[in-house]
């Protein structure tokens, strides 16, 4: 007799789980997932091994949104890479671009201002913020809550009206510099800031009532997508996943930066590991995010800017015009209107905000528009070929990125331009992981456990 066949005969039959199979049992399948996908973002997929609805083996494929940000970083100045790293992490942006300009920094041993400290902290804690409310309200809607995630979109866009006041963007934002920011915080700044923070307050409360205790959410949350203390540890897992598993660890607290250690917070924790745990972390998180950045403002050195002094503030073009025409005698003394997209780039702002070090900084407008040694130390910074310069050598530096800690490497040669820049991404070693979240679980339990990643694809293939 002939013997019987081994496996299914066609394609078909094995990705429908047909055939005789070994024994006349039933044949795993395969399903791929994403990454045309609403869940997987258009930039991963998973190939997955089903017994019926049970993963029993998942490969993780990432790479579909690889756009060279480390080489492109190495073409340009040391500050052209600013506007790539908005581009990372494109949720919260700002943090990107401090974390960034902090390395940079180290290499070239200065120290920004304290008030530069103090607004670095509070625009990354806005940005933290609005990261955790998107990732809490797409995988809040992906689960069919849609509800919440209006709520928390609605409470971003209060947010982003702050962001867009300081920036004068609302995503890929460019404000970082090395040595300083691009401008000082508006005098208003501070009455929007707690406006908005108790709008957002209402949200979260609101949330809390919708989700936290609900039966369904739970059901879908509680013991899923769970990877243990020490798997997490393993995989160099950090931020929200790892603090979800009861590893105190947060950049800000173990290698304090900026203003973090002159504040009062607390670094959030769960014991259980799972969905669950991870979106009480970040919910807890957001309340923390304020309270610093509530602190920060409070405590920020030189206060609001003072513009109205003594002399009567001309337009840029006419100060341009009478430094054209030699007529600079008291030019520097008098105070000029600039334009809104240079406003908080005056010489009490930059004296304020940036390093005092004109191998580095922009000089202010002022001194730019009025006086040639001004005009000459702007087109130094400018030129290609001159430019920041750090010394020989390397430096990493690494912030507390809303997804865990973000590094940079930078290695200089001297020139103009990086010789090497190095990110560390921190949704990188939650993906390596996610194959052991998901494999055991549900098909439908999938798209909860990889928004609870939070996985950002500019940021992850870079």
């Amino acid at each position: 007799m002939d013997a019987a066949p081994s496996g299914p005969a066609t394609t078909r039959e094995f990705m429908l789980g047909e055939g005789a199979g070994t024994g006349g049992g039933t044949q795993p399948m395969q399903l791929g997932v994403g990454p045309q996908h609403p869940a997987m973002h258009g930039i991963i997929r998973i190939v997955t091994e089903l017994d019926g609805e049970v993963i029993r083996k998942a490969d993780v494929e990432i790479g579909y949104l690889h756009r060279a940000f480390e080489k492109d970083c190495e073409v340009g100045g040391w500050n052209n890479a600013i506007p790539y790293t908005d581009r990372l992490n494109y949720v919260s942006p700002l943090i990107n671009n401090f974390g960034y300009c902090a390395a940079v920094e180290k290499l070239l041993g200065i120290t920004v201002t304290e008030r530069c400290q103090y607004i670095r902290v509070v625009m990354a804690e806005i940005s933290r913020i609005c990261d955790h409310l998107t990732c809490v309200g797409a995988s809040s809607m992906e689960l069919g809550a849609f509800t919440v995630f209006l709520y928390m979109i609605k409470a971003r866009e209060f947010l982003w009206e702050l962001v867009e006041e300081v920036t004068g963007a609302r995503l890929t934002i460019s404000y970082g510099r090395v040595g300083g920011v691009k401008a000082d915080l508006p005098p208003a700044f501070g009455d929007q800031m707690r406006a908005a923070f108790k709008q957002v307050r209402e949200v979260l409360e609101e949330v809390h009532r919708l989700l936290t205790g609900n039966r369904i959410f739970m059901d879908r949350m509680v013991g899923v997508g769970a990877l243990s203390r020490d798997e997490t540890i393993a995989y160099a897992i950090t931020g929200p996943l790892l603090r979800a598993v009861g590893v105190p660890y947060d950049v800000r607290r173990a290698q304090p930066y900026d203003a973090y250690d002159r504040l009062d917070w607390q670094v959030v924790t769960q014991t259980a590991g799972d969905n669950y745990a991870r979106y009480l972390v970040r919910m807890a998180e957001m309340e923390q995010s304020m309270r610093i950045a509530e602190q920060a403002l409070d405590h920020m050195p030189g206060g609001p800017i003072n513009v109205d002094h003594e002399g009567r503030p001309l337009d840029p073009a006419a100060y341009v015009d009478q430094g054209k025409q030699g007529k600079t005698e008291g030019l520097l003394l008098i105070p000029i209107t600039l334009s809104p997209n240079l406003a908080g780039q005056d010489r009490a702002a930059q004296a304020r905000v940036n390093a005092h070090d004109k191998r580095v900084v922009l000089p202010p407008k002022e001194t730019t528009y009025g006086s040639i040694e001004g005009l000459m130390n702007h087109f130094m910074l400018i030129m290609e070929g001159y430019g920041i310069r750090p010394p020989l050598g390397e430096a990493y530096s690494a912030v507390e990125g809303a997804n865990g800690e973000l590094g940079f490497y930078v290695v200089s040669d001297g020139t103009d331009r990086p010789y090497r820049v190095r990110c560390r991404p921190p949704c990188l070693p939650p993906l390596a992981a996610l194959h052991r979240m998901i494999e055991g679980e549900w098909i439908g339990d999938l798209i909860p456990t990889f928004g609870s990643v939070n996985m950002i694809g500019g940021e992850l293939d870079r």
